[in-house]
């Protein structure tokens, strides 16, 4: 077993761009890793470090050299190998061949069985790893992605990184690891923080870099991550049970603009809390990488923190320059809402004529339009309130009126919500700015749906007048392309009429269609309309199996063409919790099914002749007719649980049925009258289940 000492690999660049960064430490860890391992050097745990200016990995425990390897394979027996005179012979060759020598140099070897073996033998003599880390390191650095992000070149050589790479410390225990990239050569130093600790600083080994880090005010990303953490709870408990606001991806970055983070807090003027605190958030966030603070109430407070990577005693400086450089951020944003305020979103809606939705259906005007309609007629469904619908065609009606607005220009993330204050703002009922406020949601999978009917109606008016847009003009999402968002539309709408399950999804499709069809946009409106129904159909089948609903009961629930969310849902639900409740009965009564179905002749009709029916045959027509009526009652209700009950109920009958009667009789009466006694036991099931897909195993 070689020697084994500690091995660390430092990048020293200019400050790197956070996202790139963190995707290239996850790299590099990964890199060196299956380098280590293709090189033959054992190694102990690896960890990586980074900060703006470095990327570091650390191995413990790393051999010195690789081990000295001596291979012997055992060939044929030597009688085989080599014939009477000694000469070697084709399966002597073949062998040495195969395994890269030659048939002379194969060695004659007596092993435990007393037979005489030849071996062809193979010496691997140890290499230091000075040596393989060096190609290592400098295959490591030119092998890490930076996708999105043009790499940069400098001096005279044509290596690029995504910056400039200034110093590389490359270590073997204390041994400087020989290291080129770029014109750069490796040694044995690292660098401190620009301010507190410029300059070389002497890394001994690779067990105290990180020591020797933190004395140069240098601290890795978990560390950074703690202090900041740890600063904004001191500041929380200070005021009482405040709220920093810490959105991931804006923490993740202010994490990575710093090596020594210090907290504080700086603060706005008083006038800025009148403006909506979406859009002052927005513009700290976005804009300067400041996090608001919110009282215990909720309300934004005029306070937010700052993240200082300068010398903890110039803090009070570090203060006031950031609040001097917020003002002008906050003064844009009252601005423009000030601004906004004077003109009024029916006349903002006007100006969306001039703003496309999609080349081939119009304006966003128009699709405000269609909107209306949608909204009123899901509002009408959900809840057969006049009052209701009305409010909620006015809701969509100025839905997309702020997307020329100032301020959402400004801060598009905001859409929608400027949109409700300027409703509010304008006299508008507040059922209908909420809606306004709203109606993107739900944005991702997991987010809250609108609070209001008719919020929902107005959302899901807005998402599936997207789904069936798109599929009008035949330009449906495939594989991973989907520009409209279109998957995600249709989800969203599945979500909202959960919770209004009165609604018909197939009515709504059709009212969709009808207004593009208005429109003048020219497609086949029953085939489009039957896509659609298809597309959502999927969705529905995904949701289910992420609910835990197995794959053959969502096909035979789908095989009935239910799309309605919450039926489509209930459904399965129920079918899956009968089919656990009593395993065998179903898978029976599924293959009794598959059978009758096979046999079954839709074209004999289900009018049967009673005088020449037996005793199973007339057990099966009274079970059938029971069924129907308990299935029929069952689904008027919406008792999906009932219906199944019901459905069992058939397994004894129809089971006795196939044993006690001969289907396929020679008498043409008798046969036919019993394919039509199957028509009528796979009619009781055509409104529940396709339960043949449930035997397909």
């Amino acid at each position: 077993m070689a020697e084994t000492r500690d091995f660390l690999l430092e990048i020293g660049t200019e400050e790197m761009p956070s996202s790139p960064l963190m995707k290239a430490q996850e790299q590099l860890g990964k890199l060196v890793s299956r380098g280590l391992d293709e090189a033959g050097l054992a190694h102990g745990s690896l960890r990586t470090l980074s900060t703006p200016r470095r990327l570091a990995v650390i191995v413990e425990n790393c051999a010195t050299a690789t081990d000295e390897v001596h291979e012997a394979v055992r060939g044929p027996k030597s009688q085989i190998a080599f014939d009477a005179n000694g000469n070697p012979t084709k399966a002597a060759e073949g062998f040495a061949r195969k395994n890269g020598t030659t048939a002379d140099a194969l060695v004659r070897r007596v092993e435990a069985d007393g037979n005489e073996y030849v071996f062809a033998e193979r010496w691997i003599p140890s290499v230091s790893a000075i040596e393989l880390l060096s190609k290592l390191c400098e295959q490591t650095i030119a092998s890490i992605q930076w996708p999105n992000y043009r790499s940069q070149r400098w001096g005279s050589e044509h290596q690029t990184f995504v910056r400039p790479i200034r110093w590389i410390c490359a270590l073997l225990g204390s041994d400087v690891i020989p290291v080129s990239f770029a014109d750069v050569v490796s040694g044995n130093t690292t660098r401190g923080h620009r301010v507190l600790a410029p300059g070389c600083h002497l890394v001994q080994d690779p067990a105290s870099y990180e020591q020797v880090l933190e004395s140069a005010f240098v601290l890795g990303e978990k560390r950074r991550t703690e202090v900041i953490r740890q600063g904004i709870t001191e500041v929380e408990a200070e005021r009482g049970g405040a709220h920093v606001d810490t959105p991931k991806g804006v923490f993740d970055e202010v994490v990575n603009l710093c090596e020594w983070p210090t907290v504080v807090i700086g603060s706005f003027d008083e006038e800025f809390l009148a403006v909506p605190h979406e859009i002052i958030v927005e513009a700290m966030l976005k804009h300067q990488r400041y996090f608001p603070i919110y009282a215990p109430d909720g309300s934004l407070t005029r306070e937010f923190v700052i993240v200082s990577n300068a010398n903890p005693a110039v803090n009070d400086t570090v203060r006031a320059g950031n609040e001097r450089v917020v003002r002008p951020r906050l003064d844009d944003a009252k601005f423009f809402y000030d601004e906004d305020l004077k003109v009024g979103l029916d006349a903002f809606r006007e100006r969306l004529s001039q703003v496309v939705f999609q080349k081939s259906l119009g304006t966003v005007l128009q699709k405000s339009e269609r909107m209306e309609v949608l909204a009123r007629e899901v509002a009408a469904q959900a809840s057969a309130d006049p009052e209701t619908a009305s409010l909620a065609a006015r809701a969509a009606h100025l839905a997309k009126a702020d997307l020329v607005s100032q301020a959402v220009v400004e801060f598009t993330s905001q859409q929608g919500i400027m949109g409700g204050y300027y409703a509010a703002a304008q006299g508008e009922p507040a059922v209908v700015s909420e809606a306004i406020a709203q109606h993107y949601r739900p944005r991702f999978a997991g987010d809250a749906t609108p609070d209001t009917v008719v919020g929902k109606a107005v959302a899901v008016a807005d998402k599936l007048d997207t789904v069936c847009g798109i599929f009008a003009i035949d330009e449906p999402p495939t594989g991973s392309s989907d520009p409209y968002a279109v998957r995600r539309s249709a989800i969203g709408v599945i979500a909202m009429l959960r919770e209004i399950p009165q609604t018909a999804l197939r009515e709504l499709i059709d009212v969709s269609l009808r207004s593009y069809a208005e429109q003048g946009i020219a497609f086949d409106l029953e085939a489009t309309a039957a896509k659609v129904a298809a597309f959502f159909a999927g969705r529905l089948s995904g949701i289910a199996r992420d609910e835990g609903i197995s794959p053959d009961t969502i096909e035979a629930v789908s095989a009935v063409g239910v799309i309605d969310p919450d039926e489509f849902l209930r459904r399965a639900r129920a079918l899956e919790d009968a089919r656990a409740h009593a395993p065998e009965l179903f898978d029976d009564l599924a293959t009794a099914y598959s059978r009758a179905a096979h046999l079954a002749d839709a074209s004999l009709g289900t009018e049967l002749d009673e005088t020449v029916l037996g005793e199973a045959e007339r057990a099966l027509l009274s079970a059938c007719e029971d069924g129907a009526k308990k299935v029929a009652e069952a689904l008027g209700s919406g008792d999906f649980d009932a219906a199944c009950v019901a459905l069992a109920e058939l397994r004894e009958p129809i089971d006795r049925f196939f044993d006690d009667v001969m289907v396929m009789d020679e008498d043409t009466v008798v046969r036919e009258n019993r394919l039509r006694l199957l028509n009528r036991f796979t009619g009781v099931f055509a409104g529940v289940a396709d339960i043949g897909c449930l035997s397909k195993k």
